[in-house]
């Protein structure tokens, strides 16, 4: 176990971080506010990533996010800070994840466009399955100790520090180049897959870029962009410019 266990650590943040631009730019950026259409192979991609390291289903992830954007910071909102305090929505974002996905009426009026095809009845509905799996190849890979460890580190990563910091912070405290009730993060967009720039995203949810000052980076854009220039995935988003703020 010592000869391997210092590359959990490593592991787990690459996990997280592939977990991260998986979340942001299919299940947000192409999903949600389809600024961005996959090509069915990186469909099957990013649904595979992110039943392996979250065991989401994308209809339940869209549907919470859309309602978010429909009660931005009033009753409704499913993890507003200014409703619920920022510590609750630090700790606990997953349970209020959890507690609006198993609302139907959530799902049948947000998320009617985001099918229950073959693949998700047989595979990806199962989320249990995918997060074991995961894990399995982790130990697998890396013996069983690091493996387990990598797979919690990220866990706790993705779940109690990266999502609750953009649902949280991102609604208390921060910059603002626009006038609505979210805020940027230029700092905390590197580890986010540029979804701290906040303030930016409500102002333009149908951007497929989300940084839009020279100091400010969305780590997805060149992915994004990568993945067009290969025809993978098609910007169907018009980008906000400088001079539009």
């Amino acid at each position: 176990m010592s000869t391997h266990i210092w590359i959990a650590p490593l592991v787990a943040i690459a996990l997280t971080q592939l977990a991260v631009f998986a979340t942001s730019i299919y299940l947000h950026r192409a999903l949600a506010h389809r600024a961005l259409a996959v090509h069915p192979v990186a469909d099957v991609f990013f649904r595979t990533v992110l039943w392996l390291t979250t065991g989401q289903r994308r209809q339940e992830w869209v549907a919470v996010h859309r309602k978010h954007h429909a009660f931005t910071d009033r009753e409704g909102d499913p993890h507003s800070p200014r409703l619920l305090g920022f510590w609750r929505v630090q700790l606990l974002n997953v349970y209020y994840y959890m507690r609006e996905v198993r609302n139907p009426e959530t799902i049948r009026k947000f998320a009617p466009d985001i099918p229950m095809d073959r693949l998700e009845r047989a595979v990806f509905s199962r989320g249990c399955l995918g997060l074991g799996l995961g894990v399995a190849l982790l130990c697998l890979v890396l013996g069983v100790w690091p493996g387990l460890i990598a797979a919690a580190a990220h866990g706790v990563l993705y779940v109690f520090v990266l999502a609750p910091l953009i649902n949280g912070r991102g609604h208390w405290r921060g910059a603002q180049n626009f006038q609505n009730t979210a805020y940027n993060s230029p700092v905390l967009a590197w580890v986010t897959g540029g979804e701290s720039l906040h303030n930016n995203h409500h102002a333009h949810p149908r951007a497929p870029k989300f940084s839009v000052r020279w100091f400010e980076f969305d780590p997805s854009w060149p992915v994004i962009r990568a993945l067009a220039a290969v025809k993978l995935v098609v910007i169907t988003g018009a980008s906000v410019r400088f001079s539009d703020i």
